[in-house]
């Protein structure tokens, strides 16, 4: 799985190019803020694709058609994710399956 380079922004952490990207449009169950942001990490400069980094937010998507005010995802909270995914074992330039980060501890699904 790669990102669409399309929309995907970079960032350097410890001296490794990564993209990130926030899905534009929240998904149905995102936009009845049933369901937190997700966002995806990936190596920048691999000429294979590696496997993905997934995080789960504990913040609703700021598309969300409730109006349900949402802070912005920050290059700083990218990185910090980043360094999480990596201490838990997360390896970006090997293949496999996706990578789950799982920070949605504090997500509170609207009924």
């Amino acid at each position: 799985m790669t990102l669409n380079k399309t929309g995907s922004r970079r960032i350097a952490v410890d001296g490794i190019t990564y993209r990130w990207r926030i899905r534009r449009k929240p998904s149905y169950m995102q936009g009845l803020c049933w369901t937190p942001l997700v966002y995806a990490v990936e190596l920048a400069s691999s000429d294979r694709p590696g496997a993905t980094l997934v995080i789960t937010t504990g913040q609703a998507h700021p598309g969300n058609w409730l109006g349900i005010e949402a802070e912005p995802v920050r290059p700083a909270h990218v990185a910090a994710s980043i360094k999480e995914a990596l201490a838990q074992g997360w390896r970006p330039a090997e293949t496999g399956s996706p990578f789950l980060l799982d920070q949605a501890a504090d997500f509170t699904p609207m009924p």
